[in-house]
C-alpha cells in the first residue's frame, strides 16, 4: 500500500520579499520604509510588498486600495521586471555553481538538489547556508532555506524562518514535524481546502494522518491521494531543472478604463510589442493565441484560437488578436487586457536522480 520513500538532499532558497527588496537596494530612499511594488492607491493590484509593510497586513495580490487602507503610509513602485530578471540571473548563477539540479519556481524561488553536488559535501545545510551568504555578499539581498528530504518538506521549512534563516528537518525528525503543522501551513492547502479540513476535524498532520485513504480521496478526489502520502514524508517528485515554459504572456491594467474596441486595440498592440520581446529572450513560438479581458466589474474572460503553424511575430499574433476581439461586442468597460501564446515548440526533456539513505 505505501510508496517506498526516496530519499534526497533537497535545498528550498526563497529570496525575502524580492521585488520589494530589490527596489530598496536600488534606492536607499526606500529602505525601512512600507512600499508595494504594484498597485496604487487607486487601482491595481500589489506585486509584493516590503517587511515594513507586511506588518500592516499588506501582501501580495492585495488591492493597491485595500494596501492603503491597511497602511496609509505605503509607498507604490512600479515594478522593474528586467531588473528582477537580470538579479535572479545572478542568484541562479550562483545555484549552479553548486549543482545543476536546480528548478526554478520563479524569479526568487528554487529547489536544489544537492545530494551529489559539485563542491563534494556532505552537508546540505552547510551548503545552504553558504549559498544565501554569497547571495548576500555578492547580490546585496537576503534569503531564506528549507532543507529535508523532498521538495514538500523543504518548501515548508523555507518559510519557518523568513526573513534571512532557515530550517533543516533532518530525516527522523520529518514525520513529528508533519504530525505537529498547522494543517494551513501544508503546501498546496489553499484557504478553501484549509476550511473544508476543519469542518472534516483535520487541524493539524497527525489529524490528517489519521484519516485513511479511501476517506481522503472520498472528500478530496485525487489530491487525497497526495495528503495521504505526504503526510507521512513520501513526496517522490524529483527536481526537474529542464521545466518547459508552457505558455508565455503580457498583460497590463490600465488607470482609466477602456471604452471602445479602438482603445482596446491600440493598447493590445503594445502588449503584443512586449510579448514578442519575451518571446525572443525564450527563444520560442506557439500556435494558440489567447486573448484575455478583465471588465470593470473584474469578472473575467478569455478567447482562444489555435493555428496550424507556430507563431512569434507581433503582427501575426496581432491579426488573430484582432479577430478575437472582434468575435463578441464589449459587455462593459475593460481594466484589464492580455495577450498569451501557449501550445509551444518546447520539447519535454526528463532528468532521473536516485539516490536512497544518507547522512544529513
Amino acid at each position: 500500500m505505501f510508496e517506498t520513500p526516496v530519499y534526497r538532499k533537497i535545498i528550498h532558497i526563497d529570496m525575502d520579499a524580492f521585488y520589494a527588496s530589490v527596489e530598496q537596494m536600488d534606492n536607499p530612499v526606500l529602505r525601512g520604509k512600507p512600499i508595494a511594488v504594484g498597485g496604487s492607491e487607486n487601482r491595481g493590484v500589489v506585486s509584493a510588498a516590503s517587511y515594513e509593510a507586511r506588518k500592516f497586513g499588506v501582501r501580495s495580490a492585495i488591492s493597491g486600495v485595500l494596501a492603503k487602507k491597511y497602511c496609509p503610509e505605503i509607498i507604490f513602485v512600479r515594478p522593474r521586471f528586467d531588473r528582477y530578471k537580470e538579479i535572479s540571473s545572478k542568484i541562479h548563477k550562483i545555484f549552479h555553481e553548486y549543482t545543476d539540479m536546480v528548478e526554478p519556481l520563479s524569479l526568487d524561488e528554487a529547489y536544489l538538489d544537492v545530494t551529489q553536488n559539485k563542491k563534494g559535501n556532505p552537508s546540505a545545510s552547510l551548503l545552504a547556508q553558504e549559498i544565501r551568504l554569497r547571495i548576500l555578499n555578492e547580490v546585496g539581498l537576503t534569503a531564506s532555506a528549507g532543507i529535508s528530504i523532498n521538495k514538500f518538506v523543504a518548501k515548508i521549512a523555507s518559510d519557518y524562518n523568513k526573513p534571512n534563516g532557515q530550517k533543516t528537518v533532518n530525516p527522523d525528525e520529518v514525520i513529528p514535524f508533519l504530525e505537529e503543522l498547522p494543517i494551513r501551513k501544508f503546501y498546496g492547502v489553499g484557504k478553501v481546502t484549509t476550511e473544508k479540513m476543519y469542518q472534516l476535524g483535520i487541524f493539524t498532520g497527525l489529524d490528517l494522518k489519521n484519516k485513511s485513504l479511501d476517506f481522503l480521496e472520498k472528500h478530496f478526489g485525487k489530491s487525497g491521494k497526495f495528503y495521504f502520502y505526504v503526510v507521512r514524508g513520501i513526496h517522490n517528485s524529483e527536481v526537474k531543472p529542464s521545466r518547459n515554459t508552457k505558455s508565455v504572456a503580457s498583460e497590463h491594467t490600465f488607470d482609466v478604463n477602456l471604452t471602445s474596441e479602438i482603445f482596446m486595440l491600440e493598447q493590445l498592440e503594445k502588449i503584443a510589442v512586449s510579448l514578442e520581446k519575451r518571446l525572443k529572450r525564450y527563444n520560442v513560438s506557439g500556435k494558440t493565441v489567447t486573448l484575455k479581458i478583465k471588465y470593470s466589474d473584474f469578472t473575467q474572460q478569455t478567447r482562444s484560437k489555435t493555428l496550424p503553424y507556430f507563431i512569434s511575430d507581433k503582427s501575426l499574433i496581432m491579426e488573430t488578436v484582432e479577430e478575437l476581439l472582434y468575435q463578441e461586442r464589449m459587455k462593459d468597460s475593460v481594466r484589464l487586457l492580455g495577450i498569451s501564446l501557449s501550445n509551444l515548440n518546447t520539447e519535454q526533456k526528463k532528468e532521473v536522480v536516485v539516490q536512497l539513505k544518507f547522512a544529513f
